[in-house]
């Protein structure tokens, strides 16, 4: 199989894969408890969105019939499973929010749309710092292996491993935002932006940005840091004691030429099996990260229909991040065959 016939292949298996993974949650959401109609129904009964769904099946018992079969009309649970499932995903643009928010009668998407710039903004930053720190630092740590160099950097790496991204965002903004007496306050407390007094030049705008997204980034930097780091090194470590690198050192090429024109390029293979994750990352944004320092990204959002049981916007959020998640694997793939064109795609 050629690799055109190969990337066609696998572009068709993406559609039945998102029709699987979306089917399995919009059915699990259809069947769970504290949908959008015990939701309604709590609330006409004067009870709070944030009160247990058994409460709120109690609390619906005094409501007419006539007004819950209203709720479930208005929602399409009057109608059999598949149908609800083809409305959601073609004809009614998946769904009319729940709470709407900011702005009331918005379709999920509309809600998505105006907060992907936010998390593009954040994740591509991110993913490309990634990049540009774990790879050269991971060849650093190769070429310097079992010395200080390699030791002091992998205190780091281990420790940048360890300490979950929650603990570092609140670590972060307690010790650098000013939220304890006596601690420093070199960054704000949240947000994109500052308000300005006068109109900001362009400079200090891209300034003002660069303040407001240092701590969030070093949160997301954080997470793939020792992983990317680690897996770079021993992607190098064992092109370097490879056959083809010692015949090179043997017919004269120096230790560093023999890593850059002959082992580099190899050691890149594993390090493209990641790049699907951060692509989803960089369009889902990070939950904890964009809660922790209130920034109104995608990932904010979906914690907001989390806590809401939004499932117009959660289930939108989650065919979202699975087209980014495939297209992800996609790019893996074709990285592959960018940096290895030996690659046999014969059988797969």
């Amino acid at each position: 199989m050629d690799k055109a016939a190969y990337l066609v292949r696998r572009l068709l298996l993406m559609v039945p894969t998102f029709i699987g993974i979306t089917a399995v949650c919009f059915a699990l959401t259809r069947f769970l408890p504290g949908g959008p109609v015990e939701m309604r129904l709590m609330r006409a009964r004067g009870i709070g969105s944030s009160a247990a769904a058994t409460a709120g099946a109690a609390a619906a018992s005094g409501v007419t019939k006539e007004y819950r079969m209203e709720l479930e009309r208005q929602f399409g649970f009057d109608k059999p499973v598949w149908r609800q499932y083809w409305d959601w995903l073609v004809t009614n643009r998946m769904g009319l929010s729940l709470e709407s928010y900011d702005y009331p009668n918005k379709t999920a998407w509309q809600l998505i749309r105006s907060r992907i710039p936010v998390s593009l903004w954040f994740g591509i930053v991110s993913a490309v710092l990634t990049y540009l720190v774990c790879i050269p630092l991971g060849v650093a740590k190769a070429m310097r292996r079992d010395g200080k160099f390699d030791a002091v950097t992998s205190l780091v790496v281990f420790a940048a491993y360890a300490i979950p991204s929650f603990a570092l965002a609140l670590g972060l903004k307690t010790l650098f935002c000013g939220t304890v007496d006596g601690l420093w306050d070199a960054f704000p407390l949240g947000g994109l932006s500052s308000e300005f007094d006068f109109p900001p030049t362009a400079m200090e705008r891209f300034a003002d940005r660069v303040w407001h997204m240092a701590l969030p980034v070093a949160c997301y930097v954080s997470g793939s840091f020792a992983m990317l780091t680690l897996l770079m090194k021993n992607s190098i470590l064992d092109q370097i004691s490879s056959d083809y690198v010692r015949t090179a050192i043997a017919k004269g090429a120096s230790r560093r030429r023999a890593l850059w024109c002959h082992a580099f390029r190899n050691a890149l293979i594993p390090v493209a099996t990641g790049f699907g994750r951060i692509v989803a990352l960089v369009f889902a944004g990070s939950i904890i990260i964009e809660t922790v320092f209130e920034i109104p990204g995608m990932g904010l959002l979906g914690w907001d229909a989390l806590v809401g049981r939004d499932y117009a916007v959660f289930l939108a959020l989650l065919a979202l991040t699975s087209v980014f998640q495939l297209a992800g694997n996609l790019i893996s793939d074709i990285l592959y065959m960018v940096i290895d064109p030996r690659m046999d795609f014969e059988g797969r």
